[in-house]
């Protein structure tokens, strides 16, 4: 691929040129976005071992499903409004925020779901670097 991505920039026309580059990125930026989501999910998996050990994962065996399996929207939006008022009185502990990303996931909110795991992440991170400092 990559002699012929050369032969496509070397004919120098700007479509040729643009699909050689293209040619030559699209791997690395497919490894990067690889890297990227398994990195994630090896964090996210370690939080989720690291919740189950405290006994804090959240227990959704009281919402009532869809024929589909997935939760009734508003029973979902009624459990998340009770995580959510436990992450206002901790917002700084990464437990609330993983919780908090479950309850959107649950709810079925993905964006903010990522987001907020990514803040249980990172919180997570710094409080693992306090322990070691100390």
């Amino acid at each position: 691929m990559g002699r012929q991505a050369i032969m496509l920039i070397g004919n120098g026309t700007t479509e040729t040129v643009v699909l050689g580059v293209a040619i030559l990125v699209l791997p690395f930026l497919g490894a990067y976005v690889g890297f990227t989501t398994l990195r994630a999910g090896f964090q996210h998996s370690r939080l989720s071992q690291l919740i189950a050990a405290d006994g804090l994962e959240l227990d959704t065996s009281g919402l009532p499903r869809r024929p589909s399996g997935r939760f009734e929207r508003e029973a979902a939006d009624a459990f998340f409004l009770t995580v959510k008022a436990d992450l206002d009185q901790h917002p700084d502990d990464w437990r609330h925020w993983y919780r908090v990303a479950r309850a959107y996931d649950i709810a079925g909110d993905r964006r903010r779901a990522r987001e907020a795991m990514s803040r249980a992440v990172e919180l997570e991170r710094e409080k693992r670097r306090q322990n070691v400092n100390e």
